[in-house]
This record gives structure tokens, sequence and C-alpha cells, in this order.
């Protein structure tokens, strides 16, 4: 079962870091791909993904198959 994500905060113009600080030089009325949030820690890096390292080995389902794998599926 699919778990619901929390909605996410409407942005807009006022609230971007850019206009706030009178360094945006686009004249449109919705938020552009350059879009970050004003706050008193000035602008930040978007967040990014934390990497989890795994204890053991797992087949992942992107990686190439062994030689001994390609032998047996094409031999």
């Amino acid at each position: 079962m699919a778990t619901a994500r929390p909605k996410a905060k409407k942005v807009s113009c006022d609230s971007c870091y850019f206009k706030c600080n009178l360094l945006c030089a686009l004249n449109v009325e919705e938020p552009c791909v350059t879009y970050r949030p004003d706050g008193p820690e000035g602008l930040r890096p978007p967040r990014q993904m934390r990497f989890a390292f795994r204890d053991e080995p797992s087949k992942r389902a992107f990686a190439f198959p062994s030689a001994q794998e390609q032998a047996a599926l094409h031999g």
C-alpha cells in the first residue's frame, strides 16, 4: 500500500530569497526553478539525501549481471 506524502507548502515569489534581497532579475508571477526560501540564516543549498551504508551486500536491480550470470543466460 502506498503511503501518503505530506503536502508541500505553497511557494511564492514573495518568500523567495532572491526577491526579498532584491536580487531577482525575472519578471514572472510564479516561482521559477531558482526559488530558494528566504530565512534568517541566508541562502542555503537544497537538502540532499543521506547516504546509508549497508552491512551486507544486496542484489540490486540496476547492477550489471556477473560474467557467470551472463553465460548462464546466453549459453
